[in-house]
């Protein structure tokens, strides 16, 4: 199982956005989970708190509604992506081989995650990678990323991923890729020879 989160600002990119649903609808079946970012949702929330001064409380709480938002918007956009709530939901449309879009209020409302912007969709799908034992985590971005290895640290100092980033992933069991919002065709080639490597032995 892979943990795939969509950056929220692939809605600035909809052809890339559809290639990536399509890809993955496809690919994906029985394998892949959806973490939606919070994408003009969250935006908006972020300049309401600005203006208003609210609390960061509410902030957090609206955020994960602004991925849910994000993410019923996805399966809207793709036939075969279903939004599950729950863990027991997850695990059943990926026992159905179809492809579950997490909305994260219904978990998450139970757990003590700081409410803070330093936690954002970066950190809670790789929450959710190590809740499910997932094998590998894959965040698409948007904005260029750097060449060669890449150091969590510096991913967050330069505003790639979240502040609190790293420290989700650290001793991580799991793989952590990043990924640009073009590499869709990559990455669906790669999900497709780990099914096919599991088939054949029986995994």
């Amino acid at each position: 199982m892979w943990v795939v989160k969509l950056g929220g600002s692939l809605a600035d990119y909809p052809d890339d956005l559809r290639h990536w649903l399509k890809a993955l609808a496809e690919a994906g079946k029985g394998r892949i989970v959806i973490v939606p970012g919070g994408s003009f949702f969250a935006d908006w929330v972020r300049e309401t708190q600005n203006k208003w001064g609210f609390d960061d409380a509410a902030a957090h709480a609206m955020g994960l509604r602004a991925m849910e938002q994000f993410g019923i918007m996805l399966c809207g956009l793709q036939k075969g992506l279903i939004p599950a709530r729950s863990e027991t939901e997850i695990r059943k449309v990926l026992h159905e081989n179809q492809v579950p879009v997490w909305l994260p209020v219904q978990i998450l409302a139970a757990q003590d995650i700081e409410p803070s912007w330093d936690v954002t969709s970066d950190s809670l799908a790789a929450w959710l990678t190590r809740r499910l034992a997932a094998e590998r985590l894959v965040l698409v971005k948007s904005c260029p990323l750097p060449k060669g290895e890449m150091d969590m640290a510096e991913l967050s100092r330069k505003g790639i991923v979240d502040a609190a980033f790293p420290g989700f992933v650290d001793a991580a069991v799991f793989d952590v890729w990043l990924v640009n919002r073009e590499d869709f065709t990559r990455v669906s080639s790669q999900i497709n020879q780990c099914t096919s490597v599991e088939a054949k032995t029986g995994r």
